[in-house]
């Protein structure tokens, strides 16, 4: 199915994944207001003037985990040590339930992402 905003990718996702997306949209949401949008088949929070221009960071769903990562997630302090390097200068940290969702260290992974943005 292809969706056509954030709120219908979260709406599709099965139940634990939805709950997870819901811990982490409001944290995306305060540190990149009014963002986000579906991108290549997920959502992705960009500082550009259109989806995909300067793209901070993504929410992907699999069969038995959510990603959730940043394009420069490399360059960004991780003393949890849970960011998987990716390609290119990206990371991202798998989760697979709502208690793998850190608001702390998230909100501080995205306000590091948005100041590598200017």
């Amino acid at each position: 199915m292809k969706h056509t905003t954030v709120t219908d990718y979260v709406a599709g996702l099965p139940e634990t994944q939805r709950e997870i997306a819901g811990l982490l949209l409001p944290l995306v949401e305060e540190a990149l207001p009014g963002t986000g949008a579906v991108w290549h088949g997920h959502p992705v929070w960009s500082l550009g003037d259109r989806p995909g221009m300067s793209p901070v960071c993504y929410l992907r769903a699999h069969r038995s985990h959510v990603s959730f990562g940043f394009w420069q997630g490399q360059e960004l302090s991780d003393p949890s040590g849970r960011l998987d390097a990716g390609a290119r200068s990206m990371a991202q940290v798998r989760l697979r339930s709502p208690e793998d969702v850190d608001a702390e260290l998230f909100a501080d992974w995205l306000s590091q992402a948005r100041g590598l943005h200017g």
